[in-house]
């Protein structure tokens, strides 16, 4: 070999060593019982999801936190459902209780992780958390875990707060989210026929993130659903309240009867019926439990399909919040810390797993159980049908910014989502959930943002993204309904009323990120078929624009496609103008 080609080698390697190095280094109790009609639910939108780039971000490996507890640092105590989501929180931690060389140790914190997944307890336990610190500012504080989409519910507890002369408020960082593992399970036949779930009924806890899985589900698909968990409608989706997530998978596994007031049209028909659970919404494990010990369901739709829905959200009480800005901060940057260590390192998602695993307290579930399921995996249930099983991710910092739309073109996914899910549960709950509290009242970003601005101009792994190739069809329909969204006459523009649907439409569409959404564009048969042909596309056309521009990130290359029918497929006759005008109407498919 040449002199030359052995300086252009050796040049070659010493750019691929720079870069590699470069990349080393940068990268219910509060509720009672509704007595309401089955209702048609509009919209449940949800943001769309950041989800994977494919390519695994490598920071370099910390030392593992030792087991020794510190006993020394601000106390804390962190109540968590057993949920895989908090993997980081978990390695953070270094155990149930801070340990010597954990993340949270370096930050000054002293912190106990209990697991607590009755959410009516949790509600109970920050009030009398407030209740203490106003007697004694020296107790030690609560944080609670809760899923993201349940916090409008959730928020109820804040009339109670306010007794106690403080609020809710949250931490501003998630440590994770839900990405498979929550899901709804019916029979099989329901994903060809989503119709098939008319007249049957989900078990699962109430006015929480699971049923609120069901809800978009059937929201999507145009199913009627019943809200009172104490009445039967043929007519519609049915509920069975369970205690929590596993009491919810008992329910079908055991199959007991309850015996239900029959309502059709809105009304009591004096007949008695028993109801046994056809389906369940859960998470692992429940799940679990559910293939494990009977069989007979499989996975309908989960948050790997509606990806942004349920983030880990962590709240606490104002009156602590604020009087512990510097311990609110290191909670944010020992999170920040192990998420990344988590994704980028199997020794250190194994620890974390180990640490769950002492904290969750199942004695027949080790490390090895909870990583497993961590990860997600396909396997048969007792009636050989293949099911899909947990699935969690953890969040590091810029996984963070870009959920609360502080990433440059980002939009708040996380208020996309506590919208949507709050205006469901108020309209399916009126009597118990009349408002709920405005995200602005409980989110404070300024100590992310503190964070955010040190960074700058610093190497941060960076978030994972979603990436959708554009020529891809749809090949597995979630869900497909119309909407109802309004153009000036003859025009591919919008009227003034349409905002509001279009605002609706967006919200469900960031909650679903990990879906493509495919635009359909249909019109009456009024005029020429070549010109309403193009009038169709034009018009979905303008939808994704609309989406597009409103959020770059929610709504990136290749995840809108656009098709036109013009007037070829009518729902209804166009013999009247009240035909003409359902024909006139955009569709949305979701699918992968």
């Amino acid at each position: 070999m040449t002199t030359r080609g052995k300086v252009l080698i050796a040049i070659i390697l010493l750019v691929g060593l720079y870069f590699g190095i470069n990349k080393l280094t940068s990268s219910n109790l509060l509720f009672k019982k509704a007595d309401t009609p089955s209702v048609l639910l509009t919209s449940i939108e949800l943001p769309a999801a950041t989800g994977s780039s494919g390519i695994n971000t490598v920071v370099p490996l910390a030392p593992l936190p030792g087991a020794a507890p510190i006993g020394k640092g601000t106390p804390i105590t962190w109540e968590v459902m057993a949920w895989n989501s908090q993997m980081a929180g978990m390695l953070a931690n270094g155990g149930p209780r801070t340990t010597t060389g954990s993340a949270m140790a370096a930050n000054g914190l002293n912190m106990q992780i209990v697991r607590q997944d009755d959410v009516s307890k949790m509600q109970a336990d920050l009030v009398k958390n407030a209740v203490d610190l106003s007697n004694n500012p020296a107790t030690p504080g609560l944080i609670v875990s809760i899923m993201g989409d349940g916090l409008p519910g959730f928020s109820a507890v804040q009339t109670e707060l306010k007794k106690a002369g403080t609020q809710l408020q949250i931490i501003p960082y998630s440590v994770g989210k839900s990405f498979g593992e929550d899901k709804l399970m019916g029979p099989k036949e329901w994903l060809d026929n989503p119709k098939l779930a008319l007249g049957k009924t989900v078990a699962c806890y109430l006015r929480d993130g699971d049923q609120n899985i069901a809800l978009k589900w059937c929201s999507d698909n145009g199913l009627k659903v019943n809200p009172d968990e104490t009445t039967y409608d043929p007519q519609a989706v049915n509920f069975m309240a369970a205690s929590d997530f596993l009491v919810a998978a008992e329910k079908y596994i055991l199959g007991k009867p309850e015996s239900r007031d029959k309502i059709v049209d809105g009304k009591n028909t004096g007949v008695k019926v028993d109801v046994v659970a056809d389906a369940v919404a859960t998470w692992t494990p429940g799940d679990v439990n559910i293939a494990k010990q009977k069989g007979g369901l499989v996975s309908i739709v989960s948050t790997k399909d509606y990806s942004n829905q349920m983030p880990n959200i962590m709240v606490t009480t104002k009156r602590w919040y604020d009087a512990h800005p510097k311990e609110v901060e290191g909670i944010i940057l020992a999170h920040s810390v192990a998420g990344d260590q988590v994704k980028s390192h199997p020794e250190a998602l194994a620890r974390a797993a180990d640490i769950s695993a002492d904290v969750y307290g199942d004695k027949d579930k080790p490390g090895a159980y909870w990583l497993k399921y961590y990860k997600g995996v396909a396997e048969a249930d007792r009636d050989g049908n293949v099911v899909e099983l947990g699935g969690s991710k953890v969040f590091n910092f810029a996984d963070n910014l870009a959920l609360f739309g502080l990433n440059e073109g980002g939009t708040n996914i996380y208020a996309s989502v506590y919208k949507a899910f709050g205006d469901v549960q108020s309209k399916l709950y009126p009597k118990e959930l009349p408002s709920y509290v405005p995200l602005a009242d409980m989110l404070d970003l300024a100590p992310l943002q503190k964070l955010q601005a040190q960074y700058k101009g610093k190497a941060v792994a960076p978030a994972e993204t979603q990436k959708f190739a554009a020529g891809d069809e749809i090949r597995r329909n979630v869900s497909q309904r119309a909407w109802n969204i309004e153009f000036n006459s003859g025009k591919s523009t919008f009227t003034s009323s349409a905002e509001k649907e279009l605002n609706s439409l967006f919200d469900d569409l960031v909650v679903a990120g990990s879906l493509k959404v495919a635009v359909h564009g249909h019109t009456d048969n009024s005029g020429d078929p070549q010109a309403n042909q193009q009038l169709s596309e034009d018009r979905a056309m303008s939808v994704r624009r609309w989406l597009e521009a409103k959020s770059s990130s929610a709504f990136p290359e290749g995840r809108v496609q656009v098709y036109a029918h013009g007037a070829t497929e009518p729902l209804v006759s166009n013999a009247t103008a009240k035909g003409k005008a359902k024909n006139r109407r955009v569709e949305i498919v979701l699918g992968n």
